[in-house]
């Protein structure tokens, strides 16, 4: 495997140069925030010529062992993203990636041995009731309109990094706390309110130590102003602490070492271009990575966790070893441009190998690799299914424009998802327009949100479950409802509805410098 070395070193120097932009532009875009309809199932793939198909999750698992069966010869005679691409477009991909182990999550993607999950991406270890919210992992609970929120955490609403905590509102980067409302850089606080960069601090306001009883009343107080609470948040800095850490440059890197460029980074030695990566072990060597745990020795990966090691330009990757430019594989191992593989090693194109065969054609692979230019970079533009403003590359960095991508080979949707709206549904605006200026058949609307919030006769906050047959419609004319779920979690928590759509919920929480 001497040979297999030298390639992985010239890789890791190629990833190790890459630009933040162009880290976001091509890894980041591999991971997509929409739901769509497409031959009957939901799924996050837009339909397309760039995919063969899709099919239910489930069925993809049960498959796997078949897909050897799609191998193809490699052909010297185009390049490699070529060869992968012919092989990429002959396999139906899992629609949604659910897990059997998981219960009631059917409009979600990568979610594993949780429960009660909606409109939310990457729920993993026994999560349950997370709805519009992005990586919540360890045991989270009651999480909603959230990004990175992981290790028994609880009642989280509106929220970005937190860790260890519980009844944390519109806040970020919160640390081992509680009962916190628009705050941010917490570590070991209680009842804390517009507070920021404090530690093992309780009844604050405006870092201001209160006693016991001021506080609560002027917290009362604080949240009647319910129309305020998502400018707060919005209007809120940043800048995240970062904790336990070394040789830092990023937003809320933990306990790591010689980090350039991190964002939402916990326990990681050695990186750059990291976001939302690490975990509870402790891992070494991760160089553009997004959502990424594992060993060690990450370099352009995404999507990928748990006992990981050595993967290289790929995604979606469990349990594996020595993987490059592969897609959906688990437990596998030296696997070379390999699609939706499990237990398997030796493989390229899905094709099997003698250990002696892969050695040699991946060394003549590299080799062409290396003389085109191509060793190292990333799957170009052309091959990536997904529209570039649908993924989280555009949720990161919304100065990406439409030329730019396009001209890289990167697909952009310009019309509106098509939302199924009941017939007969009545229509709510989150911010009520002149009437005069409704299209005719919308000027029936009942109103807006605050015809169904707020204080009653005895200055208890209430919301009308009315509202939960309604369609509402947000300044930018996207439309989402009110599930019960959510509803339950507004009132228990005296809570006002939200004025966005699910997705501009989570690209706020995203915000990180």
């Amino acid at each position: 495997m001497q040979d297999l070395k030298i390639w992985e070193e010239k890789i890791k120097e190629k990833r190790k140069s890459t630009e933040f932009r162009d880290f976001v532009k091509e890894i980041c875009s591999f991971s997509p925030l929409h739901i769509y309809k497409i031959n009957g199932f939901l799924s996050k793939f837009p339909s397309s010529d760039r995919i063969y198909g899709v099919q239910d999750g489930l069925v993809f698992e049960e498959n796997r062992d078949t897909l050897t069966n799609k191998g193809e010869e490699y052909d010297f005679s185009k390049n490699f993203f070529l060869n992968y691409k012919n092989l990429f477009q002959s396999i139906n991909l899992p629609a949604l990636m659910i897990q059997s182990d998981v219960e009631n999550a059917n409009y979600a993607d990568s979610i594993n041995s949780s429960k009660n999950v909606y409109l939310s991406f990457i729920v993993v270890m026994n999560c349950e009731n997370v709805l519009y919210s992005y990586y919540i992992k360890h045991n989270g609970k009651n999480v909603l309109n959230s990004v990175m929120v992981w290790n028994s955490c609880e009642n989280i609403y509106f929220c970005s990094g937190i860790i260890n905590s519980f009844n944390i509102f519109y806040s970020r980067y919160i640390y081992h706390s509680s009962n916190t409302w628009f705050s941010r850089n917490l570590v070991g606080c209680s009842e804390c309110i517009f507070c920021e960069n404090l530690e093992n601090k309780s009844y604050c306001i405006n870092n201001q130590e209160l006693e016991k009883s001021e506080y609560f009343t002027r917290k009362k107080q604080i949240l009647k102003q319910k129309k305020e609470f998502i400018n707060w948040y919005k209007n809120s800095n940043t800048g995240g602490m970062n904790m336990g850490s070394e040789k830092i440059l990023g937003n809320f890197v933990l306990f790591s070492e010689n980090i350039q460029n991190g964002y939402f980074v916990n326990k990681v030695k050695n990186g750059k271009n990291l976001i939302i990566s690490g975990g509870n072990e402790d891992f070494e060597n991760m160089y553009d990575t997004f959502c990424c745990g594992g060993i060690s020795d990450f370099y352009g990966v995404f999507a990928s966790g748990r006992l990981n090691e050595n993967i290289y330009c790929s995604g979606n990757i469990e349990k594996s070893s020595n993987i490059f430019y592969s897609y959906f594989c688990n437990d596998c191992s030296f696997c070379l441009g390999c699609i939706g593989l499990k237990n398997k090693s030796f493989c390229i194109l899905n094709k099997q190998y003698s250990k002696e065969e892969w050695q040699e054609l991946s060394n003549k692979i590299f080799a062409t690799m290396e003389e085109d230019g191509t060793l190292g970079e990333f799957f170009p533009g052309e091959i990536n299914p997904f529209y570039f403003n649908d993924t989280m590359a555009y949720f990161i960095d919304d100065s990406f424009t439409k030329e730019e991508v396009e001209k890289e080979g990167f697909m952009w949707r310009e019309e509106k998802v098509k939302v199924d709206i009941p017939e007969g549904a009545e229509v709510v605006y989150s911010t009520p327009p002149a009437r005069s200026s409704l299209p005719p058949q919308s000027r029936g609307t009942q109103g807006g949100l605050n015809d169904y919030q707020g204080f009653d006769s005895s200055g208890n906050w209430k919301i009308n479950p009315e509202i939960l047959k309604k369609v509402i419609v947000d300044k930018n004319g996207d439309y989402y409802r009110i599930i019960k779920q959510e509803y339950d979690f507004l009132v228990k928590h005296e809570l006002p509805l939200p004025e966005i759509h699910w997705l501009e919920r989570i690209k706020l929480s995203l915000k990180f410098n």
